[in-house]
């Protein structure tokens, strides 16, 4: 079966989510955190990209990343090094990551936003620890000294570090930003909803509604399981506004 096209961000800006294959743990030690990041600053040296955000996880990581249009070389580059690290220095054989990693294009201001309080979440999400207190996440460089991420964008949409802890306590649910979610329901179902809940004959006329009627119809969609990606490319309406509604 041929693997679907890769979305592109018309903003450069991208979601990036990798696991280990089979959820094989891709770090053992606090020398493979190191070396992961380390890796990362040498080819944000090589490459013409820039780090927003990064959450490593025991299995997976996250990043989040502006790359115009070198986003699989880069993630290429990376998974091959670190690949190639952990093998030899674990005495295994064969792939480390899953079959390909996942994106999501970022579309505004405000999915960026809720994207970097995603990831900086994980740890929480997971039941590790707070945000505050997790090593391996850029949340430190946001507060204290900027290293391998650039702060500038998120922090002046924020208007400095005061807003970007109000943005991390924020209690807004961020589930829909799990990229590798699944659909509650099929598409064939979702439109079926679409026609029966909000008598609408297509998704797209959502777009022709006034903001509070679009939103509570969005609101209703997600009520019967469509997903915040489902919903986007059902509406053709930004993800923003749907994370949002």
């Amino acid at each position: 079966m041929p693997r679907c096209a890769r979305i592109l961000s018309e903003s450069g800006y991208y979601h990036v989510v990798n696991r280990g294959v089979g959820r094989q743990i891709l770090f053992e030690d606090k020398e493979d955190y190191v070396r992961f990041l380390d890796t990362l600053r040498r080819y944000l040296k090589e490459e013409p990209f820039e780090l927003i955000a990064y959450c490593l996880m025991e299995n997976h990581f996250h990043l989040l990343l502006h790359a115009e249009d070198n986003l699989e070389r880069i993630m290429k580059r990376l998974s091959c090094s670190y690949a190639h690290y952990f093998n030899e220095k674990y005495e295994r054989e064969g792939h480390l990551f899953q079959d390909r990693f996942r994106s999501e294009p970022i579309t505004d201001d405000s999915y960026l936003l809720a994207a970097v309080r995603y990831i900086h979440n994980n740890p929480m999400k997971a039941g590790i620890c707070s945000r505050e207190g997790y090593p391996w996440s850029s949340w430190h460089e946001y507060v204290e000294q900027p290293d391998l991420v650039s702060t500038d964008i998120v922090l002046s949409i924020t208007d400095g570090i005061d807003g970007f802890l109000e943005l991390s306590r924020s209690n807004e649910d961020l589930e829909a930003l799990d990229i590798a979610e699944k659909a509650g329901v099929s598409d064939n179902e979702a439109q079926n909803i679409i026609r029966k809940e909000l008598h609408l004959e297509s998704g797209t006329q959502l777009q022709r509604m006034g903001r509070a009627e679009r939103d509570a119809a969005i609101r209703l969609l997600k009520e019967h399981h469509l997903s915040v990606r489902q919903i986007a490319r059902l509406t053709g309406i930004n993800r923003g506004v749907i994370l949002k509604a």
